[in-house]
């Protein structure tokens, strides 16, 4: 579960930082500079106080205090939360001094009190924690622009983002000035229910318990977890059968933590540790049963008032029972009030909770129009009946109206929740591969292998040995101490042939292992593995907005309030005109009079208006289309690079290891002085050894097989270990040694100078390349191949010939981008002619050679000018920058992991092809969202006319109030199945992409 747990943005150490790195933030600015402000603040002697306000009622309050607070002289920053009741203030003391800040504060009419704690030097914020919280109770974009304003003003808060798809909200705050129980407080506050899913803080874990049945069993176990060392604290919830603890993870271990419960407790008491998406797809299981359970007292209550209005008055003996009078009330007319106001009162309860939390806070949703809508048609059907019952003229009544409402947008709100979990399924897929349980090795005490014990996955260790059967699934990343087989991993990488393992070799959990029994030793478990690092990245790719959906909240912010003027506009135009006599007293007369014909036009102005759908439109499209690309092997990092690949005009292509398949093999080693081969390639091998290059590793082989083939023993382990102790005694020593990044490296052997890569740094240092050597170059570069020259002691003595095969995909992707209308570049530190050789091959006509690793971002930069978007497509360090750089940057799966945290996108698979993928469902995705913006606006634009009433004049026909609500609860449903729609993509094959076409 150590994937849910999330991660530190600033200030971790260095091995913390490189476990999520593939994670790395969409939003780098909000951490850092928070930071930074608080680090200036206490170098520039500030001193930060907390001040207790009282008397604050709404935002205008907060307004008025940070205002008196501003104009102080020596208050550098003052921020007000109105939801805490407190103020946050920077100043100067030796400009002001804490009586001025309450005596400012109290000039504003409000008193205010400086908090005890506050009064003690602030310490620095060590870093910026981030943490996903469940908010229930929100129904469109207003309530997510609502609850994202309120975690924003609250102090300590970096950055707030709320998805109303999922229902969660990811929050980055400075834990020494906020904790995450105030966080949950605040959303509470505001009117919303509020959950911690994930914690940062690793030594917390939730466990679940099962035995624990009386106040004893609470007891046993009281005992038995305050005898645990390394033990901070714990908290048993009796009523959930569940134990939060905090531990400290460098004296006990959780593992040791459960199995002392079970020992101690004579297996009386079993605990383990509780999967927060089991608990999150439990709450989403309970909304919709409740939903459900909801709208079938609805149904029950409401089928019964519809056929009292509209099929009992054709039944001559249930007609004349129902208008027997009970008092001065016809019985029908009393069975319908009491039922609807069931149905009004009970069952509708929570859009009134919902309208007066909204209306509480000054912003308006989709529950405020119900409530309006069913209200007014409740209210003036009393009124009407109790008018009728008392002056026995008994005008019509509309008591079905509020209820079949009511039941249509509970109908509607039960599909949308259906249809809003489906969009999810590529999280819950992700999470199905990580097996329960794993099988431990257990060691004697001489380290012998004993026995097997089977554990919760969840518990494994780095460093355990574990046993993987086959048809099973791997537990944790790790590599081979026993054993071979064949492992599909095609549900994590996208690769779909099964790989290869035996001894050393590389294992990835959640994989499937196919024939034979491996022992694996684990090495990354919990965030650290390469799955949960999947999800993680898919989960913050979610919860990411797309700037398209900055429309959707502007607009949700003035729709309430725009719709209930037209409804108002729309009752007072079809009063005045009945009123004036502008129309024939034939059309309201079916209603009795104007009043309640205008107003049946008003109701249904009011519920078939629907925010709802806007809101959706975009988080729901990105949702799915985030999920469907992580099962194709492309991961996106947020909705805003999803929107900006759509209108990619050039990608560039980096050349070793991304247009090439990355494994670089020495094919040819001449001599240009009087030196013995063997005696060249040592000089050089030793020269590299030091270096990082892929060619350097080349070389190395090179020449290790040069001297030793044939003299190693058949085993791989074997070569591997004898190869290890062959290379310290071979190579020769080098001193001073120094890479050069573009032109090679140089270093001192036996006391002289060599220089080891390209034609620039030989040059530079005053070493002629003679004329057969420098023909014998060309003639390489011309065939695509890179030149390695040697320089050793000021004279040149030799060059080397590498070659690095293209992928066999390269040829066919550049023409697919060409007939998508981008434009493919290639930029390489290789010289231009193999630059040329190899652009020529694949078909790339721009070609940037010769170009330093900063010198890529200058010529992103370049291409950027314009205006056009650049994407870039890389695998190694050099890369970083010019990934940074990129408006899209594209890191393949073998890159490394500083790369990765660079991108935007990580092809996950080292493959080309999906750079069309990531490409392709960019624009398929942004279709979609425009198609559902489209239908979301135009059900707006075209429904609001039609239910105020325009076509009547013209056609007769009148919408009532329930057919509006029926309307307005199935548009969010349409524009979530839109979205759904996405789930049928599939990825443009190599023997297609050619017929692609610019729209």
């Amino acid at each position: 579960m150590a994937h849910l747990q999330l991660t530190a943005l600033a200030g971790g150490a260095g091995d913390e930082m490189e476990e999520v790195a593939l994670l790395g933030s969409y939003d780098v600015e909000a951490g850092p500079v928070g930071a930074a402000e608080g680090e200036g603040d206490e170098e520039a002697g500030m001193r930060r106080v907390q001040v207790r306000v009282a008397g604050m009622t709404c935002s205008a309050c907060t307004g008025a205090v940070e205002a008196a607070l501003s104009a102080r002289r020596g208050v550098r920053r003052a921020a007000v939360s109105l939801l805490q009741n407190r103020a946050h203030v920077v100043f100067d003391p030796a400009l002001a001094k804490d009586e001025d800040i309450v005596e400012a504060i109290e000039d504003a009419g409000f008193e205010a009190e400086i908090l005890p704690d506050s009064t003690v030097s602030q310490p620095k914020s060590q870093k910026t924690l981030s943490g996903q919280f469940r908010i229930g109770g929100m129904t469109c974009a207003a309530c997510v622009n609502s609850v994202e304003g309120i975690l924003e003003k609250l102090p300590g808060v970096k950055r707030a983002v709320v998805a109303l798809a999922t229902s969660l909200g990811e929050v980055e705050y400075d834990p020494s000035a906020i904790s995450k129980d105030e966080i949950v407080q605040a959303i509470e506050d505001a009117g919303f229910d509020a959950a911690l899913l994930q914690s940062s803080e690793q030594d917390k874990v939730l466990l679940g318990v099962t035995g624990l049945h009386t106040e004893g069993d609470v007891d046993v176990l009281h005992d038995i977890l305050k005898k645990i060392e390394g033990l901070r604290q714990f908290g048993v919830h009796f009523g959930n059968s569940e134990v939060e603890i905090v531990f400290d993870p460098e004296v006990v271990g959780l593992r040791q933590i459960v199995d002392t419960i079970e020992m101690e407790s004579n297996d009386r008491l079993k605990a383990h540790v509780q999967n927060p998406y089991l608990r999150a797809a439990s709450n989403d299981a309970q909304e919709a049963s409740k939903t459900l359970h909801l709208l079938r007292s609805s149904l029950l209550l409401s089928i019964p008032v519809f056929f009292i209005r509209m099929v009992c008055p054709h039944i001559p003996l249930i007609s004349s029972f129902l208008g027997m009078h009970l008092g001065p009330f016809r019985i029908g007319d009393l069975l319908k009030w009491i039922l609807v106001s069931m149905v009004q009162f009970v069952v509708g309860k929570r859009f009134y909770v919902a309208a007066y939390r909204a209306l509480r806070h000054g912003s308006t949703n989709m529950d405020v129009l119900v409530v309006i809508g069913t209200t007014a048609s409740y209210v003036y059907s009393v009124c009407a009946l109790l008018y009728g019952a008392f002056t026995g003229f008994h005008p019509p009544i509309y008591f079905e109206t509020s209820a079949m409402i009511i039941t249509f947008v509970l109908f509607g709100k039960y599909l949308e929740v259906l249809a809003k979990g489906k969009t999810s399924d590529a999280i819950k897929k992700l999470v199905e591969l990580a097996p329960a349980t794993a099988l431990l090795l257990l060691k004697d005490k001489e380290g012998k292998y004993s026995g097997e014990k089977e554990i919760d996955a969840s518990l494994v260790q780095p460093g355990d040995a574990l046993k993987v059967l086959p048809g099973s699934k791997v537990p944790a990343d790790g590599v081979v101490i026993w054993g071979t087989s064949h492992v599909n991993e095609s549900m994590v990488t996208g690769e779909s042939v099964p790989i290869s393992k035996e001894v050393s070799s590389p294992v990835i959990g959640g994989t499937m292992n196919l024939h034979g029994v491996l022992h694996i030793q684990a090495t990354k478990v919990g965030s650290g593995t390469v799955l949960s690092q999947i999800i993680s990245l898919v989960e913050t790719a979610q919860m990411s907005k797309a700037p398209i959906q900055k429309f959707a909240d502007y607009v949700a912010s003035i729709f309430v309030p725009i719709v209930i003027t037209l409804s108002l506009l729309t009752f007072l135009a079809w009063f005045l005109c009945g009123w004036l006599g502008a129309y024939p007293n034939s059309w309201s007369a079916e209603s009795s009079n104007c009043f309640v014909f205008s107003l049946m036009f008003s109701i249904s102005v009011v519920v078939i208006a629907c925010p709802c759908a806007l809101g959706l439109a975009t988080p729901t499209a990105v949702m799915v289309a985030t999920g469907v690309g992580a099962n194709h092997g492309v991961l996106v990092k947020g909705g805003d690079a999803l929107e900006r690949a759509q209108n990619v005009k050039y990608v560039i292509f980096d050349k070793t290891g991304t247009l090439t398949q990355g494994k670089a093999t020495v094919t040819t080693a001449k001599i240009f002085s009087g030196m013995d081969l063997g005696d060249f390639l040592t000089l050089v091998a030793s020269a590299e050894a030091s270096s990082e290059h892929p060619l350097a590793k080349a070389i190395l082989d090179y020449a290790f097989h040069f001297h030793f083939f044939g003299k190693l023993p058949s085993a791989k382990d074997s070569i591997k270990k004898r190869r290890e102790k062959i290379l310290s005694q071979w190579l020769l020593e080098a001193t001073d040694f120094s890479a050069l990044p573009g032109k090679g490296i140089q270093c001192w052997i036996n006391g002289k100078k060599i220089l080891v890569r390209n034609r620039a740094l030989i040059t530079e240092n005053g070493v002629n390349i003679p004329d057969e050597a420098e023909h014998f170059l060309v003639d390489m570069e011309l065939s695509a191949k890179t030149g390695i020259l040697v320089a050793y002691d000021g004279g040149f003595i030799g060059l080397i010939g590498i070659t690095d095969p293209l992928k066999r995909e390269a040829a066919v992707v550049v023409q697919g981008l060409k007939k998508m209308g981008v434009h493919p570049v290639m930029v390489t530190g290789d010289n231009w002619r193999t630059a040329q050789a190899v652009a020529k091959e694949v078909g790339i006509d721009d070609v940037r050679a010769e170009i330093m690793p900063a010198g890529k971002a200058d010529v992103i930069r370049l291409l950027q000018k314009d205006g056009s978007v650049v994407a870039m497509v890389g695998d190694g360090i050099n890369d970083s920058p010019a990934l940074a750089a990129a408006d899209v940057g594209m890191a393949i799966g073998a890159g490394t992991d500083i790369a990765i945290e660079a991108a935007d996108y990580v092809l996950v698979r080292n493959n080309l092809e999906d750079v069309i993928t990531a490409i392709d469902l960019s624009r398929k995705t942004f279709s979609r969202i425009r198609w559902n913006y489209f239908f979301a606006m135009a059900y707006n634009v075209v429904a609001i006319p039609v239910a105020a009433g325009v076509l009547f004049p013209f056609t007769g026909l009148q919408m009532p109030p329930w057919l509006a609500g029926a309307c307005m609860a199935f548009s969010s449903v349409s524009v979530v199945c839109s979205s759904l729609l996405l789930r049928r993509y599939r990825k443009p094959r190599l023997t297609t992409v050619l017929q692609i076409t610019v729209e």
